[in-house]
């Protein structure tokens, strides 16, 4: 395979059913790259001594996606030799233990793959609109990202 029929590609979904590591894991394999660099964030039981019995997240799907987009070219514009990258979120109810977000990117070298994927999460959480519901015993509470520029701005 030349390395025209392995141009980079970016991978977005978001999807109530669940996520796979393997599934989003292989769609950045390459045999150009000696790094894969994975984050996955998954469901904890537990909140300021709250027990969790599932997260539920909501997104405005068409926004969220756009904005997936931006935090791609701006991976590929500070790390040029990264190859491909997915990132999946999940929506819906999300169990204890299962993954919410699945991010993998794929380049050269480690360095840049570690440094995407870091830069890749915080960017999402502070600026894509997908919020989350901890859904405790006997209450809820929908959850700030204390990242996200919108719920920094002055009230």
């Amino acid at each position: 395979m030349g390395e025209s029929e392995d141009l980079p590609k970016d991978f977005i979904k978001l999807k109530s059913e669940k996520l796979s590591v393997d599934e989003v894991s292989e769609l950045v394999i390459s045999p150009y790259c000696g790094a894969v660099s994975l984050f996955i964030g998954t469901t904890r039981n537990n909140f300021e001594d709250k027990r969790v019995i599932h997260l539920e997240y909501e997104a405005y799907t068409s926004m969220a996606e756009t904005e997936i987009k931006k935090i791609c070219r701006d991976i590929r514009q500070k790390w040029p030799s990264v190859k491909h990258i997915a990132i999946y979120h999940r929506l819906g109810v999300v169990p204890i233990t299962e993954a919410s977000v699945i991010i993998a990117v794929s380049s050269p070298h480690r360095a840049e793959s570690l440094e995407a994927v870091t830069y890749c999460i915080n960017t999402l959480k502070a600026s894509v609109p997908i919020w989350k519901k901890e859904i405790y015993e006997d209450e809820y509470s929908w959850k700030e990202n204390k990242e996200c520029f919108w719920a920094n701005s002055e009230k």
